[in-house]
């Protein structure tokens, strides 16, 4: 009994207890899921508060943002936590939600390695973790994914092979999508791939993943793939027939690779393909003619490739293409007039192709046209006026044997057409002056053509042209006096015409003139107070150069070389600072640059005596005469000046044979200390790996020393303590030698180096011929086939980007003076390049990164010329290459239509050094929005408000030197890669900023 009722009296209690919880509303203990959130918010950089509502003392998480619940079950079914600009590495808790179905984590800056554990979630369908910088290997785990669905690490940096246990039974026999697209993964695809037989999207693009694919079993197997993207990696070989057996694929990408053979008949075979590229690749032969079957097809591109013969008839059976690129190959024969079938193309391209015969009338039949690119082929005969007709955005059909004249075109294409350019030509007669209502057009070009007329006065009327070039056109008569007044004009190129008359007044709107001259250059010009870069070379001007130039404020760039001017230069401005390639070629500028005699416009003294006053006054008693001949021998020096002149040369020859001897001696010196070290490190590496298969070269005064000893051993004293920095080319190590010196060594990225050691040699060799001060100097280089290693100088004081941007606070910021310091050597060093090389060496990725600093702020230039490394040199391997220099890429890399030359690194430079006078970044990631530092900068400095965007940190700056520096790293950057000075000129530009001292 007593019993009973004490476990009644604890019933009592318990139930008592609970109504007073309930009366005094204590706190409930925590819900699973709100831990585990909690849990994972905390360890998380929320700088937004995109998670400010996630509180823990929340019973549920269902009314938090970003989540969301099963209504059924109230448990959390899905996290969409995208574009939150969350940072860290991936947190704990996630294992806490057992519902959970999908997990979104994109575009934001989560880091490290992706950690074990999400196998734990044995719901999870959908997971994304895209456009972060995970960076290890693929997790194992993520094969025992048991209801994985989508699996999304694209744009991340996972490196590594690809295991086959990643693709195992347990994820395969689920998994329908799979992206792994724009990461660092390499080696071969894995047979075990064939295990995931209901995938339907696979993208593995942007990697380093080599080798042939597994046709038998592998790959070609997977015959429920509706999207199948390899493009941008390393593979190699032909692409088998199996591919006929992806009956259900919509899309097929393998741009970028190094296929090669012909395009395989299987292709045809897919009826459902509606995009296929295979750009970028080395194929060969004919279009196989199973490819008019694809009557599915809207995007062809076959671009880049070596493809042969005609363009078939059949082609006009693929009506429902909307994008043709056949450019850069070596199609011959006519355009097929079957072209017109194709109504819904518009976009079309067969640039660069050997083809002949006329453009057909019947391209007037796609209607839907908005591009049309037939440049560098031989068509001849004149332009269809139906092609004028259509609605055309851009036009090039430069290059070519066109004949006749221009059509004036309709009404639709003067609001449509934006480019223009039917240059180097044969075309004739006028231009048409309903052209000038063409309102919408930016770009016009039609130079080197024979037109043989004036131009026509309408030209003025154009709104929005930003390019005008009539060069070599045949042209005469005046220059119509309000060709500029519209004040968007920019670049004005009319040389190599015969036009007359004065200089109109207006033409002072254009930034940029490029004239032919006769005669002498006109005062007038010092009118044109908004002029910036004159180009006046190879012309046939005479006399003195106007004084009245000297006063032209914003000017930045001249060349007057190759006339024939005399006399001095105008004083101030420019002027002052042009060095010899804008001068040369001139009979008698007054200055030392120009080895000609000076001559001036004067008249010329009469002389009786030459020594009459050589004395400095008129003593009559001294005057030397023939009459007096002891005052003559009187005067006479006891050496003459010539003979003092041939002694001071021949001491200062002399000296210098014994500088150099020495400075021969200590280089031996240091190059032997070098040597040896390499060589000691060769031996003690090849010692524990076996027989010597490496090649040792480094330069110097004497011949190059040839090891035989290093073997893959080598790479393991590149170890991760002696790292340094990793770059598009490889990662970079510290490395001693003996005496106490540090070299640097580079570990060159393998996929698409030239793999031949004579080809490798001789262009290391070019790279170690450059010595300039503002260079890193090239030491030598290590062969083997599979491991390629540059030795360089070492320059232990970091990057100009670790300076500006990772500055620890123990450093003082950089002053204007080391900023301006850094501009101008790096300057000096790539015009270096591109003035004493030909062809010029093109840097290609310049950009803080790649400047390093010495003790004294002196900037030295890295990773220059390993373009030259490349395979294979083309403006898309350049562009996919150069993906994390954002910000820093010259627009036109990702343009087939226009040339890639030095221009390029103009427009890196001048994002430098916009960079080093704000102190920001090119592009900067804010909380609503992205800031690219260009268009930033010029609001500004429109806006009369360029102080603003200075870098407080250095603090007292020069306005008179700063301010020029923002205009000329807008000049650089112009998006018209003609408009941006030379790296020369760019040189004189900051030597005349630079304020004296």
């Amino acid at each position: 009994m007593m019993m009973v009722m004490r476990f009644t009296d604890f019933l009592l209690l318990q139930i008592l207890v609970a109504v007073v919880a309930c009366a005094v509303d204590l706190p409930a203990p925590l819900n699973d899921e709100v831990l585990g959130l909690i849990v994972f918010k905390a360890a998380l950089e929320d700088p937004t508060a995109a998670l400010a509502s996630w509180n823990e003392d929340d019973f549920t998480p269902c009314s938090w943002a970003h989540v969301e619940c099963d209504p059924a079950t109230s448990r959390v079914s899905r996290l969409a936590l995208d574009s939150l600009s969350l940072s860290g590495p991936l947190p704990r808790g996630l294992d806490r939600l057992p519902a959970l179905v999908a997990l979104s984590l994109s575009n934001n800056n989560l880091s490290g390695p992706i950690p074990p554990g999400l196998s734990l979630l044995p719901a999870l369908r959908s997971l994304d973790l895209s456009r972060n910088a995970f960076s290890g290997g693929l997790p194992d785990d993520l094969a025992r994914l048991p209801s994985i669905r989508s699996l999304d690490l694209s744009s991340n940096a996972l490196s590594g092979p690809l295991h086959s246990s990643i693709f195992s039974n347990a994820t395969c026999g689920t998994l329908r999508f799979l992206s792994l697209a724009s990461n660092r993964l390499e080696g071969p695809l894995p047979a075990a791939l064939s295990r995931c037989s209901f995938l339907l999207h696979l993208d593995l693009s942007g990697n380093r993943i080599s080798g042939a694919p597994d046709f038998a079993t592998g790959l070609w197997s997977l015959s429920r793939l509706r999207a199948l993207d390899l493009s941008l990696n390393s593979f190699s070989g032909g692409v088998p027939e199996g591919i006929a057996r992806l009956h259900t694929l919509k899309s097929l990408h393998l741009n970028g690779n190094r296929f090669s053979g012909p395009i395989p008949a299987g292709v045809g075979l897919c009826p459902h393909l509606s995009s296929l590229d295979l750009s970028y690749n080395s194929f060969v032969g004919a279009l196989p003619s199973s490819m008019r079957y694809l009557h599915s097809l809207t995007s062809l591109s076959l671009s880049n490739n070596r493809l042969s013969g005609d363009i078939p008839s059949w082609i006009g059976n693929l009506t429902a293409i909307q994008h043709l690129d056949l450019s850069d190959n070596k199609l011959t024969g006519n355009l097929p007039s079957s072209l017109g079938g194709l109504t819904d193309l518009n976009y079309l391209s067969l640039t660069n192709n050997m083809l002949t015969g006329t453009i057909p009338d019947s391209i007037a039949g796609c209607t839907k046209l908005t591009e049309v690119h037939l440049k560098g082929n031989d068509l001849d005969g004149s332009i269809p006026k139906g092609l004028f007709d259509l609605g055309l955005q851009v036009l090039d059909l430069s290059s070519n044997g066109l004949t006749g004249t221009m059509p004036a075109g309709s009404t639709w294409i003067s609001e449509t057409l934006q480019s223009l350019d039917l240059s180097d030509n044969k075309l004739t007669g006028t231009i048409p002056p309903e052209m000038a209502l063409y309102f919408g057009l930016r770009y016009l070009n039609l130079s080197w053509n024979d037109f043989r007329t004036q131009l026509p006065p309408e030209l003025g009327l154009f709104r929005n042209l930003s390019v005008l070039d009539l060069r070599r056109s045949a042209l005469y008569g005046s220059i119509p006096g309000d060709i500029c007044e519209s004040g968007s004009l920019s670049v004005l190129q009319l040389d190599g015409n015969s036009l007359t008359g004065p200089i109109p007044e207006e033409i002072g709107n254009c930034s940029s003139l490029y004239l032919l001259l006769n005669g002498s250059i006109p005062a007038s010009m010092a009118e044109l107070k908004k002029l910036e870069i004159l180009k006046l070379e190879f012309n046939n001007l005479s006399g003195e150069i106007p004084q009245q130039l000297g006063r032209l404020d914003n000017l930045l760039a001249v060349n007057i070389s190759h006339n024939q001017l005399i006399g001095r230069l105008p004083v101030g401005g420019v002027f002052q600072s042009l060095d010899q390639s804008a001068l040369q070629g001139n009979l008698g500028l007054c200055t030392p640059l120009v080895a000609e005699p000076c001559k001036l416009n004067v008249p010329k003294p009469l002389v009786l005596d030459p020594y009459a006053y050589i004395n400095g006054n008129n003593n009559d008693n001294d005057v030397p005469t023939v009459a007096n001949p002891a005052v003559s021998m009187r005067h006479r020096r006891f050496l003459s000046v010539s003979s003092i002149v041939a002694i001071t040369a021949a001491l200062v020859i002399v000296l210098g044979v014994v500088v150099v001897t020495l400075l021969n001696i200590s280089a031996r010196r240091r190059i032997g200390l070098l040597e040896n070290a390499l060589e000691s490190m060769c031996s003690s590496s090849t010692r524990s790996t076996g027989p010597a298969v490496g090649r040792l070269v480094v330069f110097g005064p004497r011949s190059s020393l040839r090891s035989e000893d290093l073997v893959g051993g080598a790479e393991a004293l590149l170890t991760k303590a002696t790292e340094l920095g990793r770059g598009v080319f490889g990662t970079v190590y510290r490395a001693s030698i003996g005496g106490g010196g540090t070299i640097a060594v580079k570990k060159l990225l393998t996929a698409n180096i030239v793999q031949y050691h004579d080809d490798f040699d001789r262009e290391v060799r070019i790279l170690g011929k450059v010595m300039h001060p503002s260079l890193v100097q090239l030491k030598g280089y290590y062969w083997t086939p599979q491991l390629q290693l540059l030795i360089s100088d070492y320059a232990p004081h970091g990057s100009l980007h670790a300076r500006l941007h990772e500055r620890p606070e123990a450093i003082p910021p950089l002053s204007w003076a080391d900023r301006f310091k850094i501009a101008l050597g790096t300057a000096k060093g790539i015009a270096h390049l591109h003035q004493s090389f030909r062809p010029p060496i093109v840097h290609y990725n310049l950009k803080p990164t790649n400047i390093l600093l010495d003790e004294k702020c002196e900037p030295k230039i890295s990773d220059f010329g390993l373009v030259r490394l490349l395979q294979k040199l083309d403006k898309h391997m350049i562009s996919s290459r150069f993906q994390s220099a954002m910000g820093y890429m010259a627009p036109e890399l990702a343009c087939q239509s226009l040339r890639v030359n030095e221009k390029c690194d103009i427009y890196g430079f001048g994002v430098l050094i916009l960079e080093l006078v704000t102190g920001k970044k090119p592009v900067e990631y804010g909380e609503d929005d992205v800031v690219i530092l260009i268009d930033h900068v010029r609001v500004l400095v429109e806006q009369g408000n360029a102080v603003e965007c200075v870098d407080s940190s250095m603090g007292e700056f020069p306005e008179e030197e700063v301010l020029p520096v923002l205009k000329l790293g807008l000049v650089c950057t112009s998006q018209i890669p003609s408009s941006r000075p030379s790296m020369g000129e760019v040189v004189q530009i900051l030597q005349v900023i630079k304020a004296p001292l």
